[in-house]
């Protein structure tokens, strides 16, 4: 049986997911393309973030991906102008909760990012300037406790606005838009 393999740009507002049991409506993957029976989202990105997910009919490869040897890159806009000591305490490690206890985040890479990326707007506003100014960092991880780069950023008084995931191993968000799916051949995860 031949597999197939996504590469889809989440837009905000979606649940990573085909079905949704609970009586709130919710906007599902199956309503951004016509996937085929047996597509499931590897891992996941929260209804309020974007960026980009990858979907297989392969559940051997979705644990590949899914492991701790592939790395997980997010632009993260931040409440403020995010300082060089900031990133150096993301990039040692921060306490967030999970779980109801406390973890420590592994050392991670994390940068200032300078020029304003373009994602285009988002499908929900973030705030207007008069609320102060904003930031963008860049977030590389290999794990993927619940919400953890949102936690991250707040533990080092920086809360998370936006949330965008660019790259998944060698695998780019590049500039697929928000809701633009690309059926690949496969997943090209290192180098």
């Amino acid at each position: 049986m031949s597999h197939h393999h996504f590469v889809l740009h989440k837009p905000y507002g979606y649940l990573s997911q085909f079905i949704y049991e609970l009586k709130r409506k919710k906007k599902l993957l199956g309503e951004l393309y016509n996937f085929p029976i047996g597509t499931m989202a590897i891992g996941r990105l929260d209804e309020d973030s974007e960026g980009l997910l990858l979907l297989t009919t392969d559940g051997k490869m979705s644990e590949i991906i899914r492991s701790k040897k592939v790395d997980k890159q997010y632009y993260v806009q931040v409440d403020g102008i995010i300082t060089p000591e900031a990133i150096e305490q993301l990039k040692s490690g921060v306490e967030i909760g999970f779980n109801g206890t406390k973890y420590i985040t592994k050392p991670c890479e994390s940068f200032i990012v300078n020029e304003i990326p373009n994602f285009g707007a988002r499908g929900k506003k973030i705030r207007d300037e008069r609320h102060g100014p904003t930031s963008w960092a860049s977030i590389t991880v290999n794990e993927g406790k619940f919400r953890q780069v949102r936690k991250m950023t707040a533990a080092v008084g920086f809360p998370t606005l936006r949330l965008v995931r660019v790259r998944i191993g060698n695998v780019l968000l590049n500039d697929l838009q928000a809701g633009e799916v690309l059926e690949v051949s496969n997943f090209q995860l290192n180098d």
